[in-house]
C-alpha cells in the first residue's frame, strides 16, 4: 500500500503551502512553554526531585500528536493523486520481426561491449519510436527459433531482446536461410499491408535447414520486405586460435556474404546496410525508422485515482487521539 504513494501528483498543490505554519506552530508553543514559570516561591526544591512521573516526561505527546495530525489533514486536502498514462492508437501499424545472428562471432569486441550487445541496444532504441507497431523476435545461428512472437506488448518485446546471450541455441555457425525463414513464417498469416524482417548478421552462411534462397522466395511470396545488415568492423581482430603450444592470439579478419544479403534485400523490396561502428549501426536503424512509417494516431490519456483517504483518516485518528488525552489523561485541574 505505501508504495502507491511514492508515484502520485497534487490536484492542489498551493495548499501544500500550509505546512509553514507548522514550523511557527512548534515555535509559538516553545516559546510559551519556556515563559512559563511558577506562582509559589519555595526555600528549596529538594522535595520536588521525586514528583516527576511518565505523565510528566509526556506532556508534550499531545502537541505532537496534534502537529502531526494538521501535516496529515494538510497533504490529504491537497488531494493526492496516482497518475495512469493510457494510449489509444488508431490507424494502421507495421507488422516487425527483428532476426539476430547470435553466432559465436557476434561477441566480438569491435563494436562495444560487442557486437551483440551493442546490437540489442540499438534495437531497443529503435522500439521506442515504434508505437503502434506489431514486433517479434527471431534468433539464429547453425538452428533458428522464435524468441517472441509479433506482439504490440513492447515491454515483452524489450525484455526478450535484453535477455539474447550468444550461445542460446546449441549448435554455433551461420544459417541466414533458416533463420530468415522462420521470421517470414511468423509474419505468414499477417494481416497487416506492410511486413517486414530486419535480419542482421556478422557471418558467411554456412548451411542449413533452409537455403537463402528459399527464405528469399517465401519472403517474396508473402511479400515481406526485408531490410539486411552487415554488421562488423572491416579491419583485422585478434582471435585465439588452439595450436600445438597452446592458445595463441592471431590476426583474422571477419567476412560475411554481402552479395547474398544485397541480394536478399534488393528482391524483397528492402535495402542492405553495412555497420562497422555502434553509431553506424544505430544510422541504420534511424533510416529504416524513416523508410518503414505507421500510419498510426496516438491519443495520450490520463486517469487519475484519488489517493487523499489514508492521509486524511490517519490525520482524523491523530486529532481525536490528541483531544482525547488532553481531556484525560493530560486532563490540567485548576
Amino acid at each position: 500500500m505505501l508504495k502507491d504513494y511514492f508515484n502520485i501528483e497534487f490536484a492542489y498543490p498551493w495548499v501544500l503551502g500550509l505546512l509553514l505554519l507548522i514550523p511557527f506552530i512548534i515555535w509559538w508553543y516553545w516559546n510559551n512553554n519556556r515563559n512559563a514559570s511558577a506562582a509559589m516561591r519555595v526555600t528549596t526544591t529538594h522535595f520536588l526531585q521525586h514528583t516527576k512521573s511518565w505523565r510528566t516526561n509526556l506532556r508534550h505527546l499531545p502537541f505532537l500528536l496534534r502537529c502531526a495530525g494538521l501535516v496529515f489533514i494538510i497533504i490529504a486536502l491537497a488531494r493526492p493523486q496516482e497518475k495512469y498514462t493510457e494510449d489509444e492508437i488508431n490507424g494502421e501499424g507495421i507488422d516487425i520481426v527483428l532476426c539476430f545472428d547470435i553466432s559465436g562471432s557476434m561477441t566480438e569486441k569491435d563494436m562495444l561491449p560487442n557486437r551483440l550487445e551493442a546490437s540489442k541496444q540499438v534495437a531497443l532504441d529503435f522500439l521506442n519510436n515504434r508505437k503502434g507497431d506489431r514486433v517479434g523476435v527471431v534468433i539464429f545461428s547453425k538452428q533458428s527459433f522464435t524468441l517472441c512472437p509479433v506482439t504490440t506488448d513492447h515491454n515483452t518485446v524489450k525484455s526478450q531482446i535484453t535477455n539474447i546471450e550468444s550461445g542460446y541455441l546449441q549448435e554455433d555457425g551461420t544459417s541466414i536461410g533458416s533463420g530468415l525463414a522462420t521470421s517470414v513464417d511468423r509474419l505468414r498469416i499477417s494481416q497487416s499491408k506492410s511486413k517486414v524482417v530486419i535480419l542482421l548478421t556478422d557471418g558467411v552462411d554456412q548451411g542449413g535447414t533452409i537455403p537463402p534462397d528459399i527464405a528469399k522466395e517465401m519472403a517474396k511470396l508473402y511479400n515481406v520486405k526485408v531490410y539486411t545488415i552487415g554488421i562488423g568492423s572491416e579491419d583485422e581482430i585478434e582471435v585465439p586460435v588452439e595450436t600445438a603450444m597452446g592458445t595463441v592470439m592471431q590476426k583474422k579478419k571477419l567476412e560475411y556474404n554481402e552479395g547474398l544479403l544485397k541480394t536478399i534485400a534488393s528482391e524483397t523490396g528492402g535495402q542492405y546496410f553495412h555497420a562497422t561502428t555502434k553509431e553506424n549501426l544505430q544510422g541504420v536503424y534511424d533510416s529504416i525508422d524513416k523508410l518503414e512509417k505507421s500510419k498510426v494516431e496516438i491519443k495520450t490519456y490520463n486517469k487519475f485515482t484519488d489517493k487523499y483517504h489514508l492521509p486524511l483518516m490517519i490525520g482524523i485518528c491523530l486529532i481525536v487521539l490528541e483531544l482525547v488525552l488532553r481531556l484525560t489523561v493530560f486532563k490540567k485541574f485548576p
